[in-house]
């Protein structure tokens, strides 16, 4: 299966925060999007591997995805080299996705910060038709996506470009609170966590509106890009 846009997140849960409201957009639009996160999120304070997985599933249907695959990399110990790099390679290879969005390069969880370098170096290397690898038993071909940004996500980052979501600023809310154990202090006995309080899906919404003022709209969601943005077309620019 091709995917036109496919997300790399280290965490569950990055996704649905930097840019579930992009996904669900671009799937209105048509096109077939997918998530693939590298860990389980095993090393988180709340929850655990197994609730996570289940969080995750539940969020998967919010967001109507056309795939999601867990890595099953070490949460927290994970390394940008060549076996890390390998794995992500099929994949891009697998999917030819055009468009791929990545953690952020720099933010408060180092996570965050190795996993964008993890998939930036990871995509260069997925072009080079020398680099071989094989899926199912059958050689892939090279693949480079057009476009490939970061998602921002705790840290505040001036973006270089930013996407209308005020269509579906409420189901990335709800694609969010799926992860109950994450962000739900309710019943939750777990110590709190910066992520737990109330104040931080606040701060979350408030970014949207933000985002969304700076170009216009309701609600936006903001990426960076490492090269220079085009357009063919300058009418359609917001």
């Amino acid at each position: 299966m091709k995917l036109d846009l496919l997300v790399f997140a280290v965490h569950p849960d990055d996704a649905e925060l930097g840019c579930s409201g992009t996904i669900m957009k671009h799937i209105a639009l048509g096109k077939k999007v997918g998530i693939i996160d590298f860990t389980k999120g095993e090393l988180g304070t709340r929850g655990t591997a197994q609730t996570r997985a289940a969080e995750s599933e539940k969020s998967t249907k919010i967001l109507g995805l056309d795939y999601r695959a867990n890595l099953g990399f070490r949460d927290g110990f994970f390394k940008n080299d060549e076996s890390h790099q390998l794995v992500l390679i099929q994949q891009i290879r697998k999917f030819q996705p055009e468009i791929i969005l990545t953690n952020a390069l720099h933010d408060r969880h180092p996570d965050h910060g190795r996993a964008g370098d993890l998939a930036n170096d990871a995509i260069f290397l997925s072009g080079l038709r020398k680099i071989e690898t094989q899926w199912e038993g059958e050689n892939q071909d090279a693949w480079r996506p057009r476009l490939v940004l970061q998602y921002i996500q705790d840290r505040y980052i001036e973006p270089d470009i930013i996407v209308d979501i005020s269509d579906f600023m409420d189901r990335k809310m709800q694609s969010i609170r799926a992860f109950a154990t994450q962000f739900d202090s309710g019943d939750n006995t777990e110590p709190e966590t910066y992520i737990s309080q109330p104040g931080f899906l606040d701060s979350t919404v408030g970014r949207a509106r933000e985002f969304g003022k700076i170009i216009g709209t309701q609600y936006g969601e903001g990426f960076t890009s490492r090269k220079l943005l085009g357009t063919h077309n300058l009418f359609e620019l917001l």
